[in-house]
């Protein structure tokens, strides 16, 4: 068991595939809170394994070592991933265990680092670790505004402003025309 597997016993398999992962409608997640720099994903959503986690993690543990820095990892690896071996035929269950994965929303942090570092040392052990996992993954600061789906929400955009359309709807337009005549 290593640090990334999550503390629970698999006691039933999951569904196979993909599943759905929410990509927007939501800023949670998407700015530094506890260290000062942080690795953010910008593309779509990924589902990223312990094995890649753990992979980003050593990176930026090798790159600031000997440094006084701390990391915080946001992702816990909850979801089992079941596969079966390669020309196997249909039916047959689905498969033993294989690994522990992690779904990742877009625009979400994934690692924060804190410390006494310079930025540009810190810049590049993410830079680094963003190489070893899947997507694509911008470095952002503790108080950079918060995203919403891909827009970031700063120069007087709110979260209000996307989630209402720009037009009126049928009906406000319909009343506002009734209004003007009476």
């Amino acid at each position: 068991m290593s640090s990334t597997d999550p503390a629970l016993d698999q006691r039933y398999k999951d569904q196979k595939g993909r599943p759905r992962v929410p990509t927007g409608g939501s800023t949670r997640g998407t700015t530094v809170i506890w260290g000062d720099y942080g690795l953010r994903m910008k593309d779509h959503d990924r589902r990223i394994s312990a094995h890649q986690f753990k992979n980003g993690e050593d990176v930026i543990r090798r790159r600031l070592r000997g440094m006084n820095f701390r990391l915080f990892t946001r992702w816990n690896t909850d979801v089992a991933v079941y596969m079966k071996g390669n020309e196997s035929r249909m039916g047959t269950g689905k498969g033993k265990f294989n690994h522990w994965a992690a779904r990742v929303p877009v625009s979400r942090i994934v690692f924060e680092v804190s410390g006494d570092c310079h930025e540009q040392i810190i810049r590049d052990a993410l830079r680094l670790a963003a190489n070893k996992l899947p997507g694509s993954y911008e470095f952002v600061k503790k108080g950079d505004p918060p995203v919403l789906g891909i827009t970031k929400l700063s120069a007087g955009v709110t979260a209000a402003d996307l989630h209402h359309p720009q037009k009126k709807s049928p009906v406000e337009q319909t009343t506002h025309r009734l209004r003007g005549t009476t």
